[in-house]
């Protein structure tokens, strides 16, 4: 018993020490805690101390600085009369308003007009019969009318005295006339620049100026009224223009 309660003893002794050695290591442990903070706080206070200071003087420098600008230029003033401040004040110009482009409108394209292309005229033989005396331009023909070798700008058909006289193509009236060498006349006008002329006829009745009239159409009747083809026998004076100039009516003709 008396060695259980010496044993107890002890037990109880060293966590008393334990304890006693425990609080002391924290209290050291806080005391030196303590004392760090405080030194930091002060060298932080130090810190921000010295740089309000530094602060300051930059912001005294920058006004003083400008302080004696104003001075200067104030200075510089001095003795200028109200004309020489006003000339080195710059100007202050309008802004000027650009002028305005006009809007061009194109006018729209006429309308290209539509060519109608005329038709070629088909031509017939204005009256039965043979041809007698053909289109002479370049060389000379001998007239017995005339007794002498004259030009022919025509062709002569041979026919009966009151044969039918037929347009020889689709055309348009443009004259009947009384011709001094070639007698009763009608002259018809058509597309291409084609006019057909019958000439030596007896009538002419069937048909008046302004008239239009078809291929195969009644002019009027054969006859003997050429003055300069009075003794030939009865026909039909024919004659052919291309845009104003005689043209062999050979080439046209359809036989």
């Amino acid at each position: 018993m008396i060695f259980m309660s010496r044993r107890n003893y002890r037990r109880t002794n060293n966590l008393k020490k334990l304890i006693i050695a425990s609080l002391i290591t924290l209290l050291v442990a806080v005391i030196t805690f303590v004392i760090a903070y405080n030194s930091y706080n002060k060298k932080v206070k130090e810190n921000l101390q010295n740089s309000l200071l530094k602060a300051n003087d930059l912001a005294d420098m920058i006004a003083n600085e400008n302080s004696d600008n104003m001075l200067e230029d104030a200075s510089s003033q001095i003795g200028k009369s109200i004309e020489e401040s006003m000339n080195n004040t710059p100007e202050i110009t309008e802004k000027e308003t650009p002028t305005p482009i006009p809007t061009v409108i194109a006018p729209s394209p006429a309308p290209t007009p539509v060519v109608v292309e005329e038709p070629m005229p088909v031509f017939v033989m204005p009256v039965e019969g043979e041809i007698t005396r053909e289109y002479a331009k370049e060389n000379l023909l001998f007239s017995q009318t005339l007794d002498e070798w004259v030009t022919h700008l025509g062709i002569d058909i041979k026919a009966e005295k009151t044969a039918v006289v037929k347009a020889s193509a689709a055309g348009t009236v443009t004259a009947i006339k009384n011709d001094p060498r070639y007698g009763l006349t009608v002259v018809i006008e058509h597309t291409k620049g084609f006019k057909t002329i019958y000439s030596n006829l007896l009538t002419a009745e069937y048909v008046t100026i302004g008239q239009a009239v078809e291929a195969g159409q009644t002019l009027g009747t054969v006859g003997n009224t050429a003055t300069f083809e009075i003794l030939d026998e009865y026909h039909l004076h024919f004659e052919m223009l291309e845009n104003e100039e005689n043209v062999d009516p050979n080439l046209y003709l359809n036989k």
